[in-house]
C-alpha cells in the first residue's frame, strides 16, 4: 500500500525514540508538527527545536490538528488527562505506536489475560484508533527508510477499523520511507505485537503479509518474554544487524529464513 499524503498538521505525545524520529521525519516530509512530552518549559522547548517541531503543553497538542500520534510507554496511557480528547472532532485520526511490555509497564492484567493492546489503549482513550509504527526497531525506524519503489524497502504493518484513516497513515508512513501494510481490524493488530514474527524482523511488503498471517496470538507474550531475557543475558547490547537478526531466529517458520 503506497499512498501520498497530502500536508498535515501533526500533534505528537511524546518525543522518545520512537516519537521524536517520526517528529523528524514527519517535519522532513513537509508537515506541520507540533510535538509535546512530559517535560515544560526550557527542557521541552530545546527537544522540539531539535525535531524541527513547534513545543506545546499536553493539552494544546491535541488542538487544531489532523493526526494525533501518540508514542508513550503504555503503562503511561491512563496518567494522560482523562477529558484530553473529550473536544477533539472525531475526523482527527489518533494514532497508537506503543508496544506492552510487563517488565516496564507493570501488570496490565486485562492485556496479560489477552485483550489487544491496542483495543485496550483505545478504551482507555475513549477513541477510535489506528495502530502503527510499532513493528520497528527505533534504529530502523530512523535509518531504515528507502525511496518509494526501493527494492530494499522495509514494510511497516498499520490496523484499525476506519479504512479512508489508515489510507492517511498509510501516507505517512511513505513519507517517513517505508511500504504500509494493511494488517486489518485493530482487533488484529496483536498480529504486529512483541513476539510475533511481524515485529521487529526488518521485512518487505511481502514477507510482512506472510509474518502477519503466521503469528499465533497465544504464544507471543512467551515469545517476547524470551526475546527480553536472552537479550538482556547478554554481556553487551548488540549491534542492530544482530538484533534484527535474532528476533527473526525466535521462529523457525519465517519468510527471511526461507
Amino acid at each position: 500500500m503506497i499512498i501520498k499524503s497530502k500536508k498535515m498538521k501533526i500533534g505528537i505525545i511524546g518525543t522518545g525514540a520512537i516519537g521524536g524520529t517520526i517528529a523528524k521525519k514527519m517535519v522532513a516530509a513537509g508537515h506541520q508538527v507540533k510535538v509535546s512530552n512530559s517535560d515544560q518549559g526550557d527542557k521541552l522547548n530545546v527537544r522540539a527545536l531539535t525535531l524541527g517541531a513547534s513545543p506545546a503543553t499536553i493539552e494544546n497538542v491535541v488542538k487544531d490538528v489532523d493526526v494525533i500520534i501518540l508514542s508513550v510507554p503504555t503503562v503511561a496511557i491512563p496518567a494522560l488527562p482523562k477529558d484530553l480528547f473529550a473536544n477533539v472532532p472525531e475526523n482527527v485520526i489518533v494514532v497508537d505506536t506503543s508496544n506492552y511490555y510487563p517488565f516496564r509497564d507493570a501488570d496490565i492484567e486485562e492485556i496479560k489475560n489477552g485483550k489487544v493492546e491496542s483495543v485496550w489503549v483505545s478504551e482507555q482513550l475513549g477513541r477510535p484508533l489506528i495502530k502503527a509504527f510499532n513493528n520497528l526497531l527505533a534504529e530502523t525506524l530512523e535509518n531504515g527508510g528507502r525511496e518509494s519503489g526501493a527494492n530494499d524497502r522495509i514494510a511497516m504493518a498499520i490496523a484499525g477499523d476506519d479504512a479512508n484513516a489508515k489510507k492517511t497513515i498509510a501516507g505517512l508512513v511513505n513519507d517517513a520511507g517505508f511500504d504500509a501494510v494493511d494488517s486489518g481490524e485493530l482487533s488484529e493488530s496483536w498480529r504486529h505485537q512483541p513476539g510475533t514474527p511481524a515485529y521487529c524482523t526488518e521485512l518487505n511488503a511481502g514477507e510482512l503479509i506472510q509474518a502477519l498471517s503466521d503469528g499465533i496470538k497465544e504464544e507471543a507474550p512467551a515469545i517476547r518474554d524470551k526475546a527480553i531475557a536472552g537479550l538482556s543475558s547478554l554481556q553487551s547490547y548488540p549491534a542492530h544487524p544482530d538484533v534484527v537478526k535474532f528476533n527473526r531466529a525466535l521462529f523457525e517458520k519465517n519468510p527471511k529464513s526461507v
